[in-house]
């Protein structure tokens, strides 16, 4: 007997919600029955993309959709612990996009809410969901490669000058690398390294005065059990670290090298914040120039990533790559290969009906959410006041195992 599919409602039909869109299209244990946005024109894409379903103008008519199961909450950043108690007090499951909210308090009273309501609260997406991290960190579990020691990432893109909303460049309202980039690295890192970060010692930099939030950080996380983590992150558009993973971008898709310089460009082209916000406008869901994210069926593609991961542990060297994960032991370098995805981004899937649906205890609780945004908000403080600082929010991964581990690791 099949499993019955999870009613999800959207709420907030922009960038994160079309990142998601082949997702759920295509996986199948999930339906999208209803979604809200305040824009017309997304509404009206998302009445041709999703017939069946409905569309409002806000989130509290989709909170209260009785046909509404679960709520993915992908508004902007700033409006996700409004939103996120609104689904909760009508009875609904929650899934929210990174990062959870702007402060821990925030977190705290999002977390508190779901536990009164009896619902879970998971979120994500982050990268930490990616089949390749599961697999390193089953991998790490096994004992077969010895004890864990250290953990290297780093990421270079060009975050920074893809179109941006005002907000989206003031820090305090939610905008630049910390919030929007270090928690895929944060999480990343937590997974790999069980979860409990004791300190964070960290520097942040912002040297575009036109784009004057953060868009470059360093910092260095100690685990409680000795392991330490190094984070480097530039979204400066100049090197692409895309380049150390094979020529896949971020969605696990084959990266055009020729397209080197093309954020700038197109930003240089707007040259005005209102052609910028125009552009920006242009792009996201509904609009003119939307266009839909290639599902696994088109062309070659593969598990996403978030730049180079090394987990370096006592016999072998790991590092998770969009067809697996490589190992570099004592005597030889190998791949434990992967699959390919058939639907992207099912692990979000997976994890949230697998709550729902079998009350089994997530990984990217509420909890695990607001102890990454810890770590993250501790960079800015680190950064501020040339400090380690001591975190008091970690929490541990669930008793079990993410993903197999191969017996001949």
């Amino acid at each position: 007997m099949s499993e019955r599919r999870l009613r999800l409602g959207i709420a907030g039909l922009g960038r994160a919600f079309s990142l998601m869109l082949p997702t759920f299209a295509l996986h199948p244990l999930v339906e999208v029955v209803a979604g809200a946005d305040p824009r017309p024109e997304a509404r009206a894409r998302f009445g041709k993309d999703f017939s069946a379903a409905t569309a409002y103008a806000t989130i509290d008519e989709l909170c209260r959709d009785r046909a509404v199961e679960a709520v993915y909450v992908a508004t902007p950043h700033q409006f996700h612990a409004d939103n996120v108690l609104a689904a909760a007090g009508n009875g609904k499951h929650v899934l929210v996009e990174k990062p959870m909210a702007l402060t821990l308090a925030q977190c705290q009273v999002m977390v508190e809410a779901a536990r009164r309501a009896g619902v879970y609260l998971i979120v994500g997406h982050s990268h930490s969901f990616d089949a390749p991290i599961g697999r390193t960190r089953a991998l790490v579990e096994s004992g077969a490669v010895g004890r864990l020691r250290m953990i290297t990432a780093l990421n270079y893109t060009d975050f920074l000058y893809r179109p941006r909303r005002p907000e989206e460049l003031v820090t305090a309202q939610g905008g630049g690398v910390i919030f929007n980039q270090a928690p895929h690295q944060v999480d990343v890192v937590r997974l790999i390294g069980g979860g409990r970060v004791r300190s964070v010692r960290a520097a942040v930099a912002a040297w575009d005065f036109e784009r004057p939030t953060e868009g470059a950080y360093n910092a260095w996380l100690t685990f409680d059990d000795g392991v330490v983590a190094s984070l480097t992150y530039s979204g400066y558009a100049h090197f692409d670290s895309d380049e150390l993973c094979e020529w896949f971008g971020e969605s696990g898709e084959r990266k055009q090298v020729s397209r080197h310089g093309a954020a700038r460009q197109a930003l240089a082209r707007a040259g005005t914040p209102d052609a910028e916000l125009k552009l920006k406008s242009g792009r996201n869901y509904g609009g003119a120039d939307y266009v839909t994210p290639p599902s696994s069926a088109a062309g070659e593609r593969w598990h996403q990533h978030f730049g180079v991961v090394i987990a370096s542990c006592e016999r072998a060297d790991l590092r998770p790559l969009p067809r697996g994960v490589m190992i570099y032991d004592d005597m030889h370098a190998r791949l434990d290969a992967l699959d390919p995805p058939a639907v992207p981004r099912s692990e979000v899937i997976d994890e949230l009906y697998a709550a729902i649906a079998h009350n089994r205890a997530p990984a990217h609780s509420g909890e695990w959410g607001m102890a990454t945004m810890e770590v993250c908000v501790a960079m800015l403080q680190s950064a501020r006041e040339q400090r380690e600082v001591v975190l008091q929010h970690q929490i541990g991964l669930p008793e079990r195992v993410l993903a197999p581990a191969p017996a001949s690791a």
